[in-house]
């Protein structure tokens, strides 16, 4: 019994969804978003340019069909298991987890619902205006305009984007200012 115990197992494959959420992770924390688009590098400020990355990949699964939207739903549930891991390891309670697990889900609806609005009617205005509110806890300046910009670059990059790929390997998104 105890011999059980000690014996290595074998390491488990990561389902598709956690690859897809390690990706979207890894677009969210790259360098430039936080040099360049000054977004705050902070866990806030960390957490809402994850919620944009998921959001934009959601946005483009959306209406793709039954394995798009089968994915789409796999991605959510690992990120807040992934987000709910992530309070406990930094050590929050588990009385207070729950509390600030629905406090991320109501701000990750929130923040997709709006980037989704402003994107569908092509409104760089309220893009700008929400990605400030959102991200950085500001009134629109110079970087949510820069981001704003990013924001509708990676839109456009999703879209030509084989749903396939998408579904099996998650979104490639542009280098910041690519189409600038």
């Amino acid at each position: 019994m105890i011999l059980g115990l000690l014996k290595m197992r074998a390491p488990v494959a990561p389902t598709t969804a956690e690859v897809i959420h390690a990706g979207l992770v890894a677009a969210s924390r790259r360098p430039e978003l936080y040099d360049a688009l000054d977004a705050p590098d902070t866990l806030p400020g960390r957490f809402e340019v994850l919620v944009l990355h998921v959001a934009l990949y959601l946005r483009r699964l959306k209406g793709r069909g039954p394995r798009a939207e089968a994915v789409a739903q796999e991605v959510v549930d690992v990120l807040f298991k992934a987000l709910d891991a992530q309070l406990r390891e930094i050590g929050i309670g588990d009385m207070s987890v729950p509390k600030k697990m629905k406090t991320m889900a109501s701000s990750f609806y929130d923040g997709a619902q709006q980037y989704d609005a402003a994107l569908t009617a092509g409104d760089l205005e309220a893009m700008s205006a929400a990605l400030a509110r959102i991200v950085y806890r500001a009134g629109p300046d110079e970087r949510s305009k820069a981001l704003t910009a990013y924001v509708f670059e990676a839109a456009a990059a999703l879209d030509l984007q084989d749903i396939d790929r998408l579904v099996a390997r998650g979104p490639v998104f542009p280098a910041v200012g690519a189409a600038s």
